[in-house]
């Protein structure tokens, strides 16, 4: 236990900090603030027609659109296209999130473009340690694997411990042997190891340069997802970074950093420089603060002020509620920016996904691209690359 204020707590002070000033007016306010993360869920059940969304990722870094030939850009737009679609499809059918994420990451850890499964960095040592992450958002149940070699999709793996162990994270041998137990297909060295990915290590220790100066991209895979019946889920796979030592581990298998999901709040899933996500929390961070109303333990500052212009004014409660409802996207918008930018003032870059139970599907990063895309029961549906597009 931590002797950090409750959110309820806070609540409790705003409310008597302004009592005396007009009890009744912003009593209402409160409970309007209060109840905007249950109305917000509760949004997601009761609309008419039941939406989904879906947001995926292949890693961020620094991107150079001169440097793209256009053949290079349509490579990567039509594979996040087909695993876009691919996860889009089931949740469009009434499939759940947890389906919808591992749909859409796997056809991203078989295509080499990818750091993630096939196509993943070499360690030092010029081995494919690979790494991933899931979690549910309606139990927070999750499961993790990190420095395996012969699991072909290691989503699945992790979706595995998850479901048919006792524990959230498996490391190494451990982790391969618990495989052995279940249906999860396995492949040779030479299944993930590609020449482009050997050429950046060779050329990594030739000219002793860092593993950002080599990759320019951190070339993990996420998705993330709201299904119909208001449930969400998150995940996400990497090989790493290039040239990583002594058994080192990133953010992607890190529940709390690289993934997290939670139906009161969000799924967020990371890309980027592993350290500094891990120390920010990044993943949690996000979700943290979506639940308690804003940035940190206070209450939103401009859903105070329209909940007590709403109190003071003859607007009904559904009209208020939405009213409040309609500034959630924003609000969840602007703290992934905040969270993405205490990531940088540390020295980190990267990104997130995230989707909000009321069907925001939304991307910050600190880099100049990020390959991602996202589609929603909404209509939206489209696949991005450069900060511009």
């Amino acid at each position: 236990m931590t002797n950090e204020p409750s959110y309820w707590s806070e609540k409790q002070e705003w409310v008597s900090h302004y009592a005396m000033k007009n009890f009744v007016s912003h009593v209402f306010a409160v409970a309007l603030v209060a109840l905007v993360p249950s109305l917000a869920h509760a949004e997601a059940h009761e609309a008419a027609e039941p939406r989904w969304s879906i947001a995926i990722h292949g890693g961020a870094g620094t991107l150079d659109p001169d440097r793209m030939t256009p053949e290079r850009r349509a490579q990567y737009e039509a594979s996040l296209q087909m695993a876009l679609d691919a996860g889009a499809a089931i949740l469009a059918d009434g499939g759940s999130a947890m389906d919808a994420v591992k749909a859409a990451i796997v056809p991203l850890e078989d295509d080499p473009l990818f750091n993630a499964g096939r196509g993943a960095v070499f360690t030092w040592d010029g081995v494919n340690e690979l790494d991933a992450s899931i979690m549910d958002g309606r139990d927070r149940s999750a499961g993790a694997v990190t420095g395996v070699t012969s699991i072909k999709n290691p989503i699945l793996l992790a979706d595995a411990v998850r479901i048919e162990s006792p524990h959230v994270f498996l490391m190494g041998e451990g982790a391969e042997e618990f495989a052995s137990t279940q249906d999860i297909e396995t492949a040779p060295p030479e299944w993930f190891a590609t020449e482009a990915r050997r050429k950046s290590l060779e050329r990594m220790k030739a000219e002793q340069m860092s593993a950002l100066d080599v990759d320019h991209k951190f070339g993990t895979v996420g998705a993330v997802a709201l299904d119909q019946n208001g449930d969400l889920a998150a995940g996400t796979s990497t090989g790493g970074m290039t040239g990583k030592r002594w058994g080192r581990i990133g953010d992607a298998p890190v529940i709390g950093a690289g993934t997290y999901a939670d139906n009161r709040s969000c799924a967020v899933s990371a890309t980027g420089w592993g350290e500094y996500f891990i120390r920010v929390g990044v993943a949690q961070e996000i979700c943290t603060l979506l639940r308690a109303g804003g940035t940190g333990w206070t209450i939103d500052a401009s859903l105070e002020q329209k909940a007590t212009a709403a109190s003071k004014s003859d607007m009904t409660m559904d009209g208020a509620k939405a009213m409040l409802l309609g500034d959630l996207g924003k609000r969840a918008q602007r703290i992934a920016d905040d969270v993405m930018a205490e990531v940088k003032e540390l020295g980190g870059d990267g990104g997130v996904i995230l989707v909000t139970p009321e069907g925001h599907a939304l991307y910050s990063f600190n880099t100049t691209g990020m390959y991602r895309g996202r589609a929603t029961s909404e209509g939206v549906n489209e696949v991005a690359i450069f900060a511009e597009d």
